[in-house]
């Protein structure tokens, strides 16, 4: 059976690394807690477009409001299917609304620079 993905690229200011791996790592535990099967998160090191012959892509650090202080951050959860994915969620949901007031949560990005997704994963290996 093919797995899903929720796929993540972020854009976080870099005086503000330290204080997302924090968050990135709380949320790690919970979601591995609650049944995600692999969680990662990924800082760009090489964002240079991919050229191959006369092709040549567009990079990541090439995104509407990167910025030479930003790091471009590729992050993602692996599930076992969809409906798993929906199980874990509501549970790192639940556990979240047990911390407190949410509104008092400063994040270290702009969240409207976020771009997220649900996958099925079509090829594996």
């Amino acid at each position: 059976m093919s797995k899903y993905v929720d796929g993540f690229v972020l854009i976080i200011p870099k005086d503000k690394r330290e204080e997302y791996r924090k968050m990135a790592e709380m949320g790690r535990d919970s979601w591995l807690k609650h049944g995600a099967l692999e969680y990662y998160e990924t800082r760009g090191d090489d964002l240079s477009p991919l050229v191959m012959g006369d092709m040549k892509t567009r990079a990541f650090s090439d995104l509407n409001g990167v910025s030479k202080d930003d790091d471009v951050w590729f992050s993602f959860i692996v599930f076992k299917s969809k409906e798993h994915r929906d199980e874990v969620n509501a549970k790192v949901n639940e556990e979240m609304s047990q911390m407190g007031d949410m509104e008092d949560f400063a994040m270290p990005f702009d969240m409207s620079k976020m771009m997220y997704g649900g996958f099925q994963a079509e090829v594996e290996g």
